[in-house]
């Protein structure tokens, strides 16, 4: 080990720290609600109600810019239960987290915020609407788990298949 005022010889450029951060780097910087909704239109008559609830969950995932290296990306859950007699309790959670991304190729930046950033936001989102339905004076929403990876990959199948219908269908000379 060198001393203070030893001249270091051994010059390895790779560990020293000389301020290049050129390899890829990405992670949730931090979460948050954005936004939440908890309606409970037909209380206090909802609570006699004996019928069976129709559940209806919708997710829909979004990212944003923030800056160059910086996005967010919204987790939206909106959970509607509703029974003939009319609507027991509609929650809306727009559940956030800020992520930074450096020196990722497009495609696996792309993937990160679309698949694995929901990924790692969804159990504390789950917890929020849990704890939002209960607070209505209903038993907690456990959601069960979601293969954010799988959704993903299944979606950009989806898209490549309606791609090559939409290029089969253009007359030779690709113009319509």
């Amino acid at each position: 080990m060198a001393e203070e005022g030893d001249i270091l010889t051994d010059l390895d450029t790779e560990n020293t720290g000389n301020g290049a951060d050129n390899g890829p780097a990405a992670g949730l910087i931090s979460q948050y609600v954005k936004d939440l909704s908890v309606e409970n239109p037909n209380a206090p008559a909802c609570f006699q109600w004996q019928e069976q609830p129709n559940l209806d969950i919708q997710f829909n995932i979004g990212a944003t810019a923030v800056n160059e290296e910086i996005h967010e990306v919204e987790l939206k859950i909106t959970a509607t239960n509703k029974v003939d007699s009319g609507t027991v309790y509609v929650v809306d959670l727009a559940y956030c987290g800020l992520v930074g991304m450096r020196n990722l190729p497009d495609e696996q930046a792309h993937a990160f915020l679309y698949a694995e950033a929901p990924r790692i936001l969804f159990p504390f989102a789950r917890r929020v609407i849990a704890d939002a339905v209960r607070d209505a004076g209903f038993p907690p929403l456990l959601l069960d788990p979601i293969d954010f990876n799988g959704l993903y990959v299944q979606q950009l199948q989806q898209r490549y298949a309606e791609q090559q219908e939409t290029e089969a269908a253009l007359p030779p000379g690709g113009d319509a």
